[in-house]
């Protein structure tokens, strides 16, 4: 066995999209892989057999990303082959090209075009489908026009192009670009005639679009508004039969998080925020069409859905799936992510408990197959029976047999009373106890995510080049309730002593880590605690700061999401709690910085903007501190888990060439 190389991941194959076919005798896939010359992502969709357990590749267009089943026997995709198809884009006109494909053989054939960008689709009978798509206020429908208003409409987009006009916020989204006047519109397309009716009105953004068993009811989530995005939404039903929209719910001050049909009833997922704000854990509520809401777990405190960090993943899948009697839906819990179910009555059961990282399933009458990571293999597809998990696939089981990994060392640390965290230790491949070891410190983003004991390329990695990584779920982090999780005004004490006592303990219970060669490295919030770090403590030789924030000001009137998530985290808004903002700032220690720091930002980075990196190394600069600065063009906040092979090729090979230089140099 070999060392693992940095530019292994180019090598890793990525699964998503996993959906059952309507009997269930068959289910699809989506398999992603690297192109590196062309410095891109191939995706294909693949077939499994459920009886037989064989899998083939049904699809070659190498953009096959999202699917539905048709029947037992063919699949819906958008794609396209078509040259012309590129030009019309790029002139700006917006479509979307569906094919069908029959999956026990043939080629797949041009179904419809939809005459926008459909980010969602659903079909209801052989003639009808509903789906959601772009819709732009500010831009003309093309579907209607003339071919001269056409030819008016393209060349007015098109010059529109060299400006930027914001009237509402948020006015961009992280790995979407601009989205002001953006909505996510519902409308029912006829096959028969090309026809597209909307369903919703232009001010509504809808998703979590779900149909009832029968398919004649639709229900969805949406938020309406204009100026500004509320945190609120509303529930909504929508009758096939009648062509009849209603909205559901009564109040006006509820987050719904998901929704759904069970049985005759609509089963809900959402939080008034009033306790723990923005991040509040969901409860699980029976909504009547009467709209009147019951709570079915009110004791819960679950983190629903899937926060459990890996660099190795790509693309998605369901976190919640109605099926008969039950909703089953994934849940992080101290470290792990697990496959629940739970019924009308709010009885929840485990299903799937093992440690790791269940990241997406489906399930067809008794049957379950996931996809998910185990020890430190990477994603495969596997199959739940009678209570035992079956690997189906073996796309990555080369990294196994041919490279030398290291198991991660759980410890649970006392960091002040009674209070206990969950870290983890990497030792160097090939370790030799006796030897003095460089190390890094690495600190998860969110900061309501976690860390677990799945693979982690870049501490992998790190590993192979000879050091330890050690790495934390400090108070902040989720899968342990509310008030674990509950940090709000207190960014940079509580959760940096948590992490300052685990390196004190690593340190201690390590002898063979050289306090003197230690590193520390994080993104988005693992960022804005690297920028705080270094501003308190000299006790690291070297510091990697990536998609960071510095000055809580800027994050709140600049990103995305700042101007709800600032006030809920810090407290208040700059106009009322001044003093707070500048004080949990990085970017007013800066001056008290000692520790050589690297960078790294992306420009198209909308959750923690460019200004963030731009100011804290401008500040480093001014004080005479060794810095540097490298901005990715044309990625975002996700560079590390979806950027572009080469990007990330390059994003790591900084980061370790900076330790290397200080921690081994």
């Amino acid at each position: 066995m070999e060392k693992l190389q940095l530019e292994d991941f180019t090598k890793f194959k990525f699964l998503s999209g996993l959906k059952y076919s309507p009997s269930g005798s068959c289910a699809a896939f989506v398999v992603h892989r690297m192109d590196v010359e062309e410095n891109k992502y191939l995706s294909n969709i693949w077939v499994l057999d459920t009886k037989t357990k064989k899998y083939f590749q049904l699809t070659s267009f190498n953009e096959e990303r999202g699917f539905v089943w048709l029947d037992d026997d063919y699949i819906l995709f958008a794609g396209s082959r078509n040259p012309k198809d590129k030009e019309k884009a790029e002139s700006g006109e917006e479509f979307t090209k569906y094919y069908k494909i029959n999956i026990h053989g043939g080629e797949a054939v041009e179904a419809f075009v939809i005459p926008k960008k459909v980010t969602e689709i659903l079909p209801v009978d052989d003639d009808t489908f509903l789906l959601i798509a772009l819709y732009n206020v500010n831009k003309k429908d093309l579907e209607g026009l003339s071919e001269e208003e056409k030819k008016k409409e393209l060349e007015r987009r098109k010059e529109e192009k060299d400006y930027e006009v914001f009237d509402e916020i948020p006015f961009w989204a992280n790995g979407e670009g601009v989205i002001n006047k953006d909505r996510g519109r519902l409308y029912v397309y006829k096959l028969s005639d090309n026809k597209l009716q909307p369903i919703t009105d232009e001010y509504t953004d809808v998703y979590s679009l779900k149909l009832n068993k029968d398919k004649t009811k639709a229900v969805f989530i949406g938020k309406s508004y204009k100026g500004k995005m509320p945190l609120t939404s509303d529930v909504y039903i929508y009758n096939l039969k009648v062509g009849e929209l209603k909205k559901v719910n009564k109040d006006s001050d509820f987050s719904y998080r998901y929704v759904d049909f069970l049985g005759d009833k609509i089963i809900c997922a959402g939080t008034d925020m009033k306790k723990y704000g923005i991040n509040e854990n969901s409860k699980f509520y029976i909504l009547e069409e009467s709209g009147e809401r019951r709570c079915i777990t009110p004791e819960l405190d679950m983190s629903l859905g899937n926060s459990v960090n890996s660099d190795v993943r790509y693309g998605s899948g369901f976190s919640f799936k109605a099926e008969g009697d039950y909703l089953y839906f994934i849940s992080t819990e101290r470290y792990n992510a697990y496959l629940n179910r739970i019924n009308l009555e709010g009885k929840i059961e485990k299903v799937i408990d093992k440690d790791g990282s269940v990241d997406m399933f489906d399930v067809c009458g008794d049957n379950i197959l996931f996809i998910g990571f185990r020890g430190l293999k990477l994603l495969e597809l596997y199959e739940y029976k009678d209570g035992q998990e079956i690997q189906i696939t073996d796309f990555n089981e080369w990294v196994q047999k041919e490279k030398k990994l290291s198991k991660p060392e759980r410890v649970e640390v006392e960091t002040r009373p009674g209070h206990f965290i969950d870290g983890w230790v990497i030792k160097p491949v090939d370790y030799e106890e006796g030897k003095k070891y460089p190390a890094i410190l690495d600190i998860h983003g969110g900061p309501k995510t976690v860390y677990g004991e799945v693979y982690f390329h870049e501490m992998q990695y790190w590993a192979s080049e000879g050091y330890f990584v050690f790495f934390c779920n400090p108070v902040g982090s989720d899968g342990r309730g509310n008030e674990f999780a509950d940090i709000r005004g207190k960014y940079g004490t509580i959760d940096y002593e948590d992490i300052m006592k685990f390196t004190d303990y690593v340190l201690e219970n390590y002898k063979d880590i050289d306090p003197e060669r230690v590193g520390v490295t994080g993104g988005s919030y693992g960022g804005f605690m690297t920028n705080w770090i270094i501003g308190h403590t000299d006790r690291f030789k070297a510091a990697v700061s990536q998609r960071s924030i510095s000055n809580w000001f800027t994050e709140f009137g600049t990103t995305d999401i700042g101007y709800y998530f600032v006030p809920d985290q810090v407290g208040g808004t700059p106009w009322d709690n001044f003093e707070k903002y500048w004080d949990n700032s990085p970017l007013k220690y800066a001056d008290k910085v000692k520790t050589p720091t690297l960078f790294l930002h992306s420009d198209e980075d909308f959750r923690c903007w460019l200004a963030e990196a731009l100011q804290m190394f401008t500040a480093l600069k001014y004080f005479g501190v060794e810095s540097r600065l490298v901005i990715c063009h044309g990625e975002n906040h996700d560079l590390s888990r979806s950027g572009k092979p080469k990007h990330r090729i390059r994003r790591l090979k900084e980061i370790t060439d900076w330790f290397n230089k200080y921690l081994k140099g």
